[in-house]
């Protein structure tokens, strides 16, 4: 099977591509742009949505939903984020089909044009505020912790699975508060969420920072981000959170009476992540052979296959399986035992290394009469004999390390690929040789861009996490006097 998968060294662009859906993640469909995310990757982002909304849940947020549809005249109040969108949006003209009269098929009805257009949901931030307005009249009411599990649109002409398509899931998160204060310790602790989750649950390590202005969401006064290396060296923004100031409470009037009687204008943050977290954990952690799945997110995490050549072999061998099964569920572990008889062993076993599977586990007559098993890492595509006495315990501490050994590879990739940098020449050179490269910065968005148009690499984040470099310096590309260093990458 990993014959059919290109090699990450020949063409990393197809090996993901190829990876995706022979893995049986996710397909193109048959509208230009969209993919059909098939139940083997629906799974994985079931589990990815379970634990973030624990996580989210904790901070005492609550899940709502929201309109699909906005009024394209809610867009129009708030200039700066429907600038940042205008060109992504799908627009609904009108309500209603009809007959052919000439014997075509179906075509729009005419007399059915809708008296304002509706803006098939880019991001919700206008439909939510018109929404609050109605929410809020006093300081009881605040603060609201909101958050959607939803579908967006943003029409994107060249795509790719996960990473970039017309229509994606996501969870967006709109909160509201008194103090300008409370609304940025929000917009911190989301990214906090992002980035624990990143690293305890994916195996990602990421850097936290800031966003320089000119990659600040549309509407936002500051971006924060979690921004991750694939292994290619190109930079991936897994997740953000916003604070939007009073932008968007001016815009749609939604202000609060204070303890001394006075009216004031709410503060907002808004944060989101989706399933571009699927390509991430592709990209990060896949090899020539297949997906590696860190376990708190497979699917499977144990899979067994027995070996025999006489039908009262495997009758006992999955009776076996069977007790092994039901020890390693009851420890909270998902598992599958693979009987298909029409497949030979070698298939499954390329198969399930496809699937990035953690663990499997093979047991063939010798192995019944011995009471031993085969047991194979996925991460190390490494095998070793043991006995079955005490395998669940062994199992569980064989996840526990194959998370954090998947974290500690990616950690010590990056860590090999992140450079500080101070010549341009330098600059131009190790930028395109996949390199996080932390250079100074003189704080202006026209050095900011001139750096983007000579080489496509962006300020993907001002760090605030052990990235941080607070020192003296000169810009890499103007020499003018520097405070910071900020990472630079070429980005998906």
């Amino acid at each position: 099977m990993a014959d059919q998968i290109t090699k990450r060294s020949e063409n990393y662009s197809q090996w993901y591509s190829d990876l995706v859906m022979k893995a049986d993640l996710a397909e193109q469909s048959q509208v230009r742009g969209c993919m059909v995310i098939k139940p083997y990757g629906y799974a994985i982002w079931e589990k990815m949505q379970r634990i973030l909304d624990d996580m989210f849940k904790q901070t005492g947020v609550q899940n709502a939903y929201f309109p699909l549809f906005i009024p394209k005249s809610f867009f129009s109040r708030e200039a700066e984020h429907v600038a940042g969108f205008a060109k992504e949006c799908a627009v609904v003209t009108h309500h209603r089909l009809m007959n052919d009269p000439d014997g075509k098929g179906v075509v729009v009805d005419p007399s059915a044009k809708l008296e304002e257009e509706l803006i098939v949901r880019p991001t919700s931030e206008t439909i939510i505020w018109s929404t609050y307005k109605n929410w809020i009249t006093s300081w009881r009411d605040l603060p609201i912790l909101c958050n959607q599990w939803a579908n967006v649109v943003r029409w994107e002409m060249r795509t790719r699975l996960f990473l970039r398509t017309a229509e994606f899931l996501w969870q967006e998160g709109h909160t509201a508060h008194a103090t300008a204060e409370e609304a940025m310790q929000e917009a911190r602790t989301m990214v906090d969420v992002y980035a624990k989750f990143a690293r305890e649950t994916m195996a990602l390590p990421v850097i936290e920072g800031h966003k320089s202005p000119n990659e600040r969401f549309a509407g936002a006064l500051d971006t924060l981000t979690i921004e991750a290396m694939m292994q290619d060296g190109k930079a991936l923004q897994a997740g953000t959170s916003h604070f939007l100031g009073q932008n968007f409470a001016k815009s749609f009037d939604v202000q609060y009476t204070d303890k001394e009687g006075k009216s004031q204008y709410v503060w907002a943050t808004s944060w989101g992540v989706s399933t571009r977290l699927m390509g991430a954990l592709v990209m990060a952690h896949g090899d020539d052979n297949g997906l590696v799945l860190p376990p708190a997110l497979a699917p499977i995490q144990v899979v067994m296959v027995p070996i025999y050549r006489k039908p009262e072999e495997m009758e006992a061998i999955l009776s076996k399986m069977e007790e092994i099964k039901k020890g390693l569920e009851a420890q909270g572990h998902s598992v599958k035992i693979d009987n298909r008889d029409t497949l030979r062993p070698g298939f499954k076993f390329a198969e399930w290394e496809l699937k990035g599977v953690p663990v499997r586990l093979a047991i063939g007559p010798r192995d019944l009469e011995n009471g031993t098993v085969e047991v194979h890492r996925r991460d190390t595509l490494t095998k070793e004999t043991m006995s079955l006495e005490g395998i669940g315990e062994h199992i569980a501490h064989l996840l526990d390390d194959i998370q954090k050994n998947i974290y500690q590879k990616a950690f010590d990739f990056r860590q090999s690929n992140v450079e500080k940098c101070d010549s341009w020449d330098e600059f131009k050179e190790k930028i395109t040789q996949g390199k996080f490269l932390l250079c100074h910065w003189d704080g202006t968005a026209e050095t900011e861009q001139k750096i983007k148009d000579e080489t496509k690499a962006t300020i993907r984040c001002i760090p605030i996490d052990s990235f941080v470099c607070e020192e003296e310096g000169k810009d890499i590309y103007s020499g003018k006097p520097s405070k910071q260093r900020v990472v630079f990458a070429i980005a998906y």
